[in-house]
């Protein structure tokens, strides 16, 4: 029980500042800027609740703008036959991929009101990635390990965020061409060596040891 209390807290947290990022989202969807106490009057919480979980206006609704360009799990791969693990998760690539580009100076911000957020018992991030990620990878997992499988999600959440962009941009300063060309790399990689089972902690699997000669 005393595991179970800290941890439907979390859920209540995210919730709630989920509820104010669609509020937001709403209220700039009729072509105006909110104010926060709007945002935190639609969301059915109190002023103070909304500061705790963003420090200005500005954070909020530039996380919102991006709230709202978000592609739901269910309108990526409604309809999506493909069974590909790795076809599947080039197009939540793609889509983040797009998202993170279109919507760079929104997100640049994100990141650093994150960095400075100091509220240490209210997410400073929404989960929006791994829910595409565990969607793509939905048809194949069973072909992998609870460890592969987990390796796998954390790897793809570097590569199809925000941060990827940033490393790009900034530290290797290449263009967005060149960006999509090695992230795409490395995602067949990482598919490829997840089914194989080839992630930290595995013993590698050996080739079959020659057929001995005939006597």
């Amino acid at each position: 029980m005393a595991e179970a209390k800290p941890r439907e807290r979390s859920n209540q947290h995210y919730r709630t500042r989920k509820d104010l990022l669609a509020a937001a989202a709403r209220l700039m969807k009729e072509g105006r800027k909110p104010s926060l106490e709007e945002v935190a009057e639609n969301a059915r919480v109190s002023r103070a609740t909304a500061y705790r979980y963003f420090p200005n206006l500005e954070v909020m609704l530039a996380e919102a703008s991006v709230h709202i360009a978000m592609p739901e799990v269910s309108g990526l791969f409604d309809g999506d036959d493909t069974t590909d693990p790795t076809a599947r998760a080039l197009k939540a690539e793609r889509a983040l991929h797009r998202i993170v580009y279109d919507n760079e100076p929104a997100l640049r911000v994100m990141l650093a009101s994150s960095l400075l957020v100091e509220n240490k018992a209210v997410p400073v991030r929404q989960n929006r990635r791994l829910p595409l990620i565990e969607a793509a990878l939905a048809p194949a997992r069973d072909e992998m390990t609870d460890d592969d499988y987990r390796h796998l999600c954390g790897a793809l959440a570097l590569l199809l965020g925000p941060e990827a962009m940033i490393v790009f941009r900034d530290v290797l300063r290449v263009d967005e061409v060149t960006a999509r060309d090695v992230k795409e790399w490395a995602v067949r990689a990482l598919v490829r060596a997840a089914l194989d089972g080839d992630v930290p902690g595995n013993v590698p699997k050996s080739p079959a040891p020659p057929a001995s000669p005939a006597a």
